[in-house]
C-alpha cells in the first residue's frame, strides 16, 4: 500500500511538472508571435513598403502565409497599413492562407516555393521552427556561400532556440574544415526586434 501511494504521489508530481513546462513553452510561443507581429509593423515601417516606386513597393514582408508566427508577421504588415505576402504551401495538415496575407500564392513543390523565397529576399528573419524551416535557412546559407544569389542578412530570432545550432557549427563544421568561420559570421543572433530591423536596414543601406 506504501508504494502504491508512493508511486501515485511521483506520478502526480511528474503530471504538475509536465503542465508546467507545457504553459512555460505556450507562453514562450505567445511571446515569440507577438515580438513577430512587432517585427512585421517595424520592418514595414522602416523598409520602403510605404513608398511605391512604378507601382512597386521596396522590402515588403513575405511569410509562408499559415497561421502563428507567419501569420504574426502579416499582421504586422496590415497593423502599418501596408501589403504583405505569403507564399503558401499545399500540405494535408496546413490551414490555408492566414487572413492577414494581402497577395498569397500557394505552391505544390517545396524547391519551387523555396526559389521563389530566395530570389526576391533582400534579408531573411527566421524564427523557432522544424525541418521546414531548417531546410530554408540552410538552402539561403548554401546559396549565399556559393555566389548563387546575392548575400542578404540572416537573422535567427531567439538566442536560446539558435545558439546551440550555432555553437555546433563553430564547434564541430567550422573546426573540421567543412565550413568557415566567415561562412557563420553571415548569421546574426538577437532576442530584439529592434536590433533585428536594425541589421537589415544596415546592410540594406549598404547596397
Amino acid at each position: 500500500l506504501a508504494e502504491k501511494k508512493r508511486q501515485e504521489a511521483i506520478a502526480e508530481a511528474n503530471a504538475i511538472i509536465a503542465k508546467s513546462r507545457e504553459a512555460a513553452r505556450l507562453e514562450q510561443e505567445q511571446l515569440i508571435v507577438e515580438l513577430k507581429r512587432e517585427f512585421g509593423r517595424m520592418a514595414s515601417e522602416r523598409g520602403g513598403a510605404f513608398a511605391p516606386k512604378r507601382r512597386w513597393r521596396d522590402n515588403v514582408i513575405a511569410t509562408g502565409g499559415g497561421p502563428g508566427i507567419m501569420e504574426a508577421a502579416n499582421r504586422g504588415a496590415r497593423d502599418a497599413g501596408v501589403p504583405s505576402v505569403g507564399l503558401g504551401i499545399e500540405l494535408p495538415h496546413e490551414q490555408g492562407m492566414n487572413e492577414f496575407v494581402d497577395l498569397g500564392i500557394n505552391f505544390r513543390y517545396f524547391f519551387a516555393r523555396k526559389t521563389m523565397f530566395v530570389k526576391y529576399a533582400q534579408g531573411y528573419v527566421v524564427m523557432p521552427g522544424g525541418f521546414g524551416t531548417m531546410d530554408e535557412l540552410f538552402e539561403a546559407l548554401t546559396l549565399v556561400q556559393t555566389q548563387k544569389i546575392t548575400s542578404f542578412p540572416i537573422v535567427l530570432f531567439g538566442t536560446e532556440y539558435w545558439g546551440g545550432l550555432v555553437d555546433w557549427l563553430r564547434n564541430t563544421m567550422v573546426a573540421d574544415g567543412k565550413v568557415s568561420a566567415e561562412d557563420i559570421d553571415m548569421l546574426h543572433i538577437t532576442d530584439d526586434v529592434d536590433e533585428a530591423v536594425a541589421v537589415l536596414a544596415l546592410e540594406l543601406s549598404e547596397e
